[in-house]
């Protein structure tokens, strides 16, 4: 059975909630693979809505099993209220039907302190962060003093595990100006935690092995976008994981060949939130009444999104580096009504003209985007959900990103709502 690997190509917000609980229909298994819970995701089910960010998109389906991948870092605290809040909106939640990695690294409390005390003091230039600890607890994953969710269970490793991170913790702390870790009080909070979080503690690796032979169907789920991959994002204005689709199989214990489709979801035009270049942002009445009309505001965060048109340079890039076979065009209906749109196809830096991003920052920042004009549409296309529904100039602005991307679109969405999607191209097709 095919395999599917959702990941957003923009810099996040490209609408993969929707996307994912539209696909889990037709999936057995629905997996996290990398992030943390700085990433959101709102679904729109029967008028009612339900704001994810850690857990993954899947659980609000009855039937299926979700999974916390070992690429993910987990902040248990978080876990627990956001458990207990979609309990509170009827979904049934248990270890049978949602399973963390035991080797999923854990966010401590020390993170999200030493995360948001980096991003006060940095006068240089600020990241732009959560301030969550997302970054600080991957840096102790490849430092190898991570506390995972296996050593909740087994007192000496935790032990031995929290003294040699509070030895590294301090010294930083010192740096700026933080008080000491306080030991007693960390293991207290992970005493009481432990109980909340070990029942759903399992070999991940081996559950999907075992799905994947037994002819289910899987479908991984990415957090934010690959414009914030650590390696192929706006470095230093990145996540701190690898979100491209590569990293659905590291993340999770699954080898490569376990992956048969990637879907790429891709906005009709540009967003981001945080710092960081944006050739093709913009800051007149057209970006604002994107935002105002695409309801531009961050799940996690609130923020208010950066919007521009749509740029078909970076989309083209992320398709190659995430091996896309197809994408999601998502909030279609949010251009209804512009007379005219652009698309961005090239950058001109310094009098050169680019087809793709640079990777060096100062680059990055000088490039200016080359557009192209296309006639914009009257009519209303919410809630389109066949080609037949949309207005002739709608088809031909979707098309032309066909030819631009080279990527063809397989799923185009018209709404929040699950159902106002048109499927082109059926990803879990064998």
């Amino acid at each position: 059975m095919a395999n599917v690997v959702v990941v957003g190509a923009q810099w996040g917000d490209e609408g993969k909630g929707k996307i994912v609980d539209w696909l889990s229909e037709r999936a057995d298994v629905i997996a996290r693979f990398q992030g943390g819970h700085n990433a959101g995701h709102t679904l729109v089910i029967d008028g009612k809505v339900y704001k994810l960010s850690l857990l993954p998109s899947g659980i609000v389906r009855g039937g299926k099993l979700s999974v916390i991948g070992n690429g993910v870092v987990l902040d248990p605290w978080h876990l627990v209220e956001e458990i207990a809040k979609l309990r509170g909106q009827g979904v049934e939640i248990s270890p049978d039907n949602l399973m963390i990695a035991e080797n999923a690294p854990l966010i401590l409390p020390v993170h999200g302190e030493l995360d948001r005390a980096r991003e006060s003091q940095n006068s240089v230039a600020k990241i732009g962060t959560t301030g969550r600890g997302i970054g600080p607890a991957y840096e102790d994953k490849v430092g190898r003093r991570a506390i995972r969710v296996a050593d909740l269970g087994d007192q000496a490793t935790l032990e031995l595990r929290v003294d040699r991170l509070i030895g590294h913790h301090d010294a930083l702390r010192r740096g700026l100006g933080i008080a000491p870790v306080d030991r007693a009080g960390l293991m207290a909070a992970l005493h009481a935690i432990a109980p909340q979080v070990l029942p759903y503690a399992k070999p991940v690796w081996k559950v999907l092995h075992e799905a994947r032979r037994a002819g289910k169907r899987i479908l991984f789920e990415g957090a934010q976008g690959a414009l914030l991959d650590i390696d192929f994002g706006t470095y230093p204005f990145v996540t701190s994981s690898n979100v491209i689709a590569g990293q659905a199989a590291t993340g999770t214990g699954m080898g490569p060949g376990a992956v048969d489709f990637v879907l790429g979801i891709v906005k009709a035009y540009t967003t981001r939130v945080g710092e960081g270049p944006f050739p093709a942002e913009l800051h007149d009445a057209d970006g604002a009444r994107l935002g105002e009309r695409g309801h531009e505001f961050g799940t996690v965060t609130g923020r208010k999104r950066r919007c521009g048109w749509f740029d078909a340079v970076l989309v083209r890039q992320t398709c190659v580096t995430s091996g896309v076979s197809g994408i999601a065009l998502t909030k279609l209906d949010v251009l209804d009504g512009f007379e005219t749109l652009k698309i961005c196809v090239g950058y001109d830096l310094d009098g050169v003209r680019l087809d793709y991003l640079p990777t060096a920052a100062d680059q990055q920042a000088r490039c200016q985007p080359i557009y192209e004009e296309m006639p914009g549409w009257n009519e209303n296309t919410a809630g389109a959900r066949s080609w037949n529904d949309l207005p002739g100039a709608a088809i031909k602005y979707v098309r032309r990103i066909e030819e631009l991307i080279h990527c063809p679109v397989a799923l185009l969405s018209t709404s929040p709502e699950r159902d106002d999607t048109i499927l082109v191209t059926d990803p879990f097709a064998d």
